[in-house]
């Protein structure tokens, strides 16, 4: 049963975490998907700081770690089984981090201290990427689960790579993150919905 409910958060978390996105997007008339960041529904003093905070960020990062010990379970390989199982739950925890310390108003740090909402923010993001291509390699007996996950880990990471070069006046930054979060969303729900029988696995 508890297997079931932690596969089941893997389901639940990325649908919500995508949806509140979009909620809190509707919320707030000034803010655009296009050139605004995600951590930017969540920043200090916005009318949608809570309900991103610790709707989005911190209780779906819950969620991912919840998923990643189902795996963990469900999945009973080896180091690279739970490496890769791991990375999910460092993506949450990085998530949850993110929510913890909202970022300042445009992002735009202007409070005293080390920048601990991006630092997160890149620990989760990176972690979610890794996930992509060890899960990759770990289903590689299922070609067709194995390249939808390096593709959309190369999708994550492609926009990332692009979104640093936000400074570029045509460069939509907004969208290009946007586009990461969706790839790493969809990937982990498909992941958690197949529920990969152990015989699949060859680590």
């Amino acid at each position: 049963m508890l297997r079931k409910s932690g596969l089941w958060c893997g389901i639940i978390g990325p649908v919500l975490w995508l949806a509140l996105i979009a909620i809190a997007g509707v919320l707030r008339p000034d803010f655009s998907h296009v050139t605004h960041y995600i951590s930017e529904l969540a920043e200090r003093g916005s009318t949608t700081e809570a309900l991103m905070r610790y709707g989005a960020f911190v209780f779906t990062g819950l969620l991912y770690v919840c998923c990643a010990g189902a795996l963990l379970v469900t999945l009973q390989g080896g180091w690279l089984v739970k490496a890769a199982s791991v990375l999910i739950a460092l993506e949450g925890i990085g998530r949850i981090g993110a929510g913890i310390f909202p970022c300042d108003p445009g992002c735009i740090q202007v409070s005293p201290g080390p920048d601990l909402h991006r630092l997160f923010a890149t620990v989760g993001f990176c972690s979610g990427i890794l996930a992509t291509f060890s899960w990759g390699f770990v289903l590689r007996r299922r070609r067709a689960l194995s390249s939808f996950s390096v593709a959309c880990g190369a999708v994550a990471l492609v926009s990332l790579l692009l979104m640093s070069f936000a400074s570029a006046p045509r460069l939509p930054s907004g969208l290009l993150e946007h586009l990461a979060t969706v790839a790493l969303s969809v990937w982990l729900l498909v992941l958690a919905r197949t529920e990969v029988p152990q015989r699949l696995i060859k680590a």
